[in-house]
C-alpha cells in the first residue's frame, strides 16, 4: 500500500476512521533522521498490505502532532481501531521495523 502524506486535520480523521489499522509517521523536512527513515517506511509500506500507512509534517500540522504528544521525530504510533498501540521514537532499520510491528 503506498504511503499517504496527510494534507490537514480532517483528512487525518478521514483516515483513522476509514481504516482499522494505520501506521503514522511524524516527521519534518529539515530533520535528517527523519530523511533516512522515508525510504524504509515506504518499503514496508509497500510490503504491510493489512494496514494504513501514513505520514503528517509536524511543521505543516502541529496540532496533530500535539494531540499525540509528539516531541521527537522521527516517531512512528500505531493505531488499532482508534487506540494507540504502541510508538517508537528514531530512525529504525526495515527489520527492526517489521519486527515492531509483528509484536503489535
Amino acid at each position: 500500500m503506498k504511503v499517504e502524506n496527510i494534507k490537514n486535520e480532517q483528512h487525518f480523521e478521514d483516515i483513522l476512521a476509514e481504516y482499522t489499522q494505520v501506521l503514522i509517521d511524524f516527521w519534518a523536512p529539515w530533520c535528517g533522521p527523519c530523511k533516512a527513515m522515508t525510504p524504509i517506511f515506504e518499503e514496508v509500506a509497500c510490503e504491510q498490505t493489512n494496514l494504513k500507512t501514513i505520514k503528517v509534517n509536524i511543521d505543516d500540522i502541529p496540532r496533530i502532532a500535539q494531540k499525540y504528544g509528539i516531541r521527537s521525530i522521527p516517531s512512528l504510533l500505531l493505531i488499532k481501531e482508534n487506540i494507540i498501540q504502541s510508538e517508537h521514537v528514531g530512525l529504525v532499520s526495515k527489520q527492526n521495523l517489521l519486527d515492531w510491528l509483528e509484536k503489535h
